[in-house]
């Protein structure tokens, strides 16, 4: 009896630590499972911002035909453009980004997802973009100076070349004559930095070693005239020049914000000209500088005298201050929300949020704010 006594209690005693040697292990891995998705969690949500928010290089990169959108985004991490290839692959399905296209693409690690995703659903070129005589990209809202650094990059010709050739007076008298429609206005204006700013479409071009820098400027007109000649009536029954209208659109682009925003913005300047108010646009005063988009302005650039200074003068600059999209010169012949009379906004550089008021001592506290742009 004693005997069957002692093994039933060593039954017991064997069983209950099985029992807790069980249960201490669940809860070990309860929490090492619990550690594990926290920190998957945060990792994803740290993958889902841009690898490098202040790193603005362009970096080329070739996605190959037939590429499954997972090895897109091993492309991308192994390119330094991601930090995680799986994460933007789980990133485009979950937002049902179908059909990622082939092709050369200038990208860059301070791009959000977003962006990226939207860029590989329009489509690549199938020229490389970069390295010396192939194809010129001129992206939009780049400006001449903008578009001289890319000459100098993709073409044997340098950026001296290019500006020289901008103040070309045969030159651009030549094209005035080829296109009269299209820069007529532009050279009724004084004191312009660059009498084809504006004039110079936003695409890919042939800059290939037996081009001509003639012949790649008549390429980046030539598309001007083709997106915009439609256009040509609507502009001239608003009361508008062509170049007023390329000038508006050009403060449009520098904003790169989504449509609906882009119509209520041109309504504000609009607003702003009928009310005879200085339209106060800060990038005007940064192409005038020569200063890139989000540099911080000092009290001297607001009071500089130049024609640019649209804080110090009413009506138009003598130009555009880069070279718009068909997309943002749509805009600005429908305008939205002028009824609500909107005098002001500001755009979130990061978020590219929009805020809109009623008048200029609702956002004069941000002029001069890193994080904003007008």
């Amino acid at each position: 009896m004693n005997e069957e006594k002692n093994s039933n209690d060593f039954e017991k005693k064997h069983t209950n630590l099985g029992k807790k040697i069980s249960l201490s292990i669940i809860a070990i891995l309860i929490v090492l499972g619990i550690f594990i998705f926290i920190l998957g969690h945060q990792y994803v949500k740290e993958s889902l911002k841009p690898l490098n928010p202040k790193d603005k290089e362009l970096i080329q990169v070739q996605i190959p035909m037939g590429a499954s959108d997972k090895k897109i985004g091993s492309i991308l991490q192994e390119s330094k453009i991601v930090k995680s290839g799986l994460v933007f692959d789980y990133f485009v399905n979950s937002h049902n980004y179908s059909g990622l296209k082939a092709g050369y693409y200038e990208l860059s690690p301070s791009m959000s997802l977003q962006k990226i995703a939207d860029k590989l659903k329009k489509g690549g070129t199938a020229q490389p973009l970069q390295g010396k005589y192939g194809r010129l990209l001129v992206r939009e809202g780049d400006n001449i100076d903008e578009i001289a650094q890319s000459v100098e990059q993709s073409s044997e010709y340098s950026s001296a070349d290019f500006k020289k050739l901008m103040k070309d007076t045969d030159f651009l008298n030549q094209l005035k004559k080829k296109y009269p429609k299209l820069l007529g206005s532009a050279f009724k204006a004084k004191n312009r930095k660059y009498v084809l700013e504006g004039y110079l479409y936003p695409a890919t071009y042939n800059s290939q070693k037996n081009v001509t820098l003639k012949q790649i400027v008549n390429q980046m007109v030539a598309k001007t005239n083709y997106e915009f000649s439609p256009y040509f009536k609507e502009i001239k029954k608003q009361n508008l020049t062509v170049d007023e209208a390329i000038t508006l659109a050009s403060f449009i682009e520098h904003n790169h914000v989504d449509k609906k925003d882009q119509e209520k913005i041109a309504g504000i300047l609009y607003n702003r000209l009928n009310s005879n108010l200085p339209l106060e646009v800060q990038s005007s005063i940064r192409y005038a500088n020569g200063k890139v988009s989000g540099q911080k302005l000092s009290k001297k650039d607001y009071d500089a005298d130049t024609p640019y200074n649209l804080y110090k003068n009413t009506g138009f600059p003598p130009s555009a201050i880069n070279n718009p999209t068909v997309k943002s010169l749509d805009s600005i012949l429908n305008p939205k929300d002028m009824t609500t009379f909107y005098l002001a906004y500001s755009v979130n550089m990061n978020d590219k949020k929009v805020k809109y008021y009623n008048s200029d001592k609702d956002v004069d506290d941000l002029i001069g704010n890193d994080s904003v742009m007008r």
